[in-house]
């Protein structure tokens, strides 16, 4: 579990929107439709967070699960790895996902290595929800270009019946509109990354968890308690 720490940093609003983010970003299962009506006693006045609530509350779980698969699971450009957009799977990679660690440990708190990565958005989303909003501000602006991909890719999601937009595009859009306008240099990023898409494959994530002193210390953040992504053993 997550052990609070004080810090200034973003307002209550904000930190609301992100803890509704983290949850509806987040792999759909029976607790998640039943915890909607809570979710949008959190965000009751954003537009778009109620619109992918009522979306979650409408639509069968079987059908929420299997389009998810497809948004999240199979589309790369869809991916909920921060890191992933500016390095693909590549070496530099694992560095960067290392940095993750740095900064949940400097937030106060462990990641413990279950399987999932600790740059997933839901888990990056969480820490500032609950634990520490400085830290999730530093990190979601250094990958901002990779959360403005996701939002872009998600906007323009096409879907079967012919028709433009992921529902969960509402989350990503939301989620931007905590964070400050791009301009300059992180504007030109992000056109980019729209133009070149993340760097090719090279040789995998090796550098991760290199650094040995990231792996003592008490597990305060595991998978067990930010629960991303499909469960084990799900049809990917």
């Amino acid at each position: 579990m997550f052990r609070r720490r004080q810090r200034s940093g973003p307002s209550e609003d904000v930190r609301r929107v992100w803890a509704v983010c983290s949850a509806v970003l987040d792999y759909p299962t029976c607790d998640l439709v039943a915890a909607v009506d809570g979710l949008e006693a959190l965000v009751p006045d954003d537009p778009h967070l109620r619109e992918l609530l009522a979306y979650l509350r409408s639509t069968p779980l079987e059908r929420l699960q299997e389009d998810y698969v497809a948004t999240f699971d199979h589309t790369r450009k869809c991916a909920l790895y921060l890191t992933y957009f500016a390095y693909g799977d590549t070496r530099r990679r694992g560095a960067a996902l290392v940095r993750f660690k740095e900064a949940y440990r400097a937030a106060g708190v462990e990641w413990l290595d279950d399987g999932e990565l600790p740059d997933h958005l839901c888990a990056v989303l969480q820490l500032g929800a609950t634990v520490d909003a400085h830290t999730t501000w530093q990190l979601l602006t250094e990958h901002r270009a990779g959360v403005e991909m996701l939002r872009l890719a998600l906007t323009g999601w096409r879907n079967d019946d012919g028709t433009t937009g992921s529902p969960w595009a509402a989350a990503l859009l939301a989620l931007c509109g905590t964070l400050p306008v791009l301009e300059g240099a992180e504007a030109d990023a992000v056109r980019r990354l729209v133009e070149q898409g993340p760097p090719a494959e090279e040789v995998g994530l090796s550098g991760y968890g290199a650094d040995p002193a990231l792996d003592v210390g008490p597990a305060l953040i595991a998978s067990a308690s930010i629960p991303v992504g499909a469960p084990m053993g799900a049809s990917r």
